[in-house]
């Protein structure tokens, strides 16, 4: 990647080299920047090229048009896109976790608009997330029938204690930036005109730190939970992708296709 040339890959992620820093851009206009198999699989290249290379010092991610995401998106929810994947192969969503939780270096957030389903789980992975204040997040699994993803599981019991992550994620509600940064999934909320100057300014100052020591403080910051995080990441896929095959998936699948509320009651 070159120094301020986009790159679009995968047709709706803009990975982009500003520096020392590498930018990752959703951007899926008309599905509030739902990712897709196809974007997936991008984040992942970009994340894995990020980590090679000796002149990239931090990533940012964010959303187009003033939205990160309302995740997955429903059209390839349940498996790889053609091309995308072979038979016994991960489906690119959870390549990219992988990779997002096991990437050595800083990775900043900017999150505004919406922050649904992996648009918040991937934000536990992340060193420093920055909200607009009028972000909405919102943890939808149970909601739809499956099970959460990203560690989530395992991180945010530890995060934030057994009851409020019970409450957020059998719930599956929405809640605010101000709930989000209490219980330590955001490390600042900003007015939303100032969101992008602030996450530039922070990502400048770490792209300018010593790569080593940027590296190293990561990996102790991190080290108590990543052997449990990757063994429980692979948990929840085994049991994430038997829902998603499942009849409740299904059911809400279909509700929301529908417009109307699932009916659980059946099952």
């Amino acid at each position: 990647m070159a120094d301020d040339q986009s790159a679009p890959r995968g047709g709706q992620v803009l990975v982009t080299r500003e520096g020392r820093i590498t930018r990752i851009t959703l951007s899926s206009p008309g599905k509030k920047n739902a990712i897709s198999q196809a974007m997936y699989r991008t984040m992942r290249d970009a994340l894995n090229d990020s980590a090679a290379s000796p002149d990239v010092n931090v990533v940012v991610i964010q959303g187009a048009d003033g939205l990160f995401t309302s995740g997955n998106d429903v059209a390839d929810f349940g498996g790889p896109a053609p091309g995308e994947a072979t038979a016994g192969e991960k489906a690119m969503s959870f390549q990219f976790l992988e990779a997002i939780a096991t990437f050595p270096k800083p990775i900043v957030a900017q999150v505004e608009g919406l922050a649904i389903g992996v648009g918040c789980t991937m934000l536990l992975h992340c060193d420093a997330v920055y909200a607009a204040d009028d972000t909405r997040f919102q943890l939808p699994f149970v909601n739809l029938g499956l099970v959460p993803e990203a560690a989530s599981s395992y991180l945010l019991p530890r995060m934030m204690g057994a009851a409020r992550a019970s409450e957020l994620v059998l719930f599956g509600e929405m809640f605010t930036a101000a709930v989000a940064q209490e219980v330590g999934i955001v490390a600042q909320v900003l007015p939303k005109a100032a969101l992008a100057a602030h996450v530039q300014k922070r990502a400048e100052a770490l792209a300018a730190k010593a790569p080593g020591a940027l590296r190293h403080t990561k990996a102790l910051l991190r080290k108590v939970s990543s052997a449990g995080v990757l063994e429980r990441m692979a948990e929840e896929g085994e049991v994430f992708a038997a829902a998603v095959a499942g009849p409740e998936f299904a059911e809400a699948l279909s509700a929301f296709q529908a417009k109307r509320a699932p009916d659980f009651s059946k099952f």
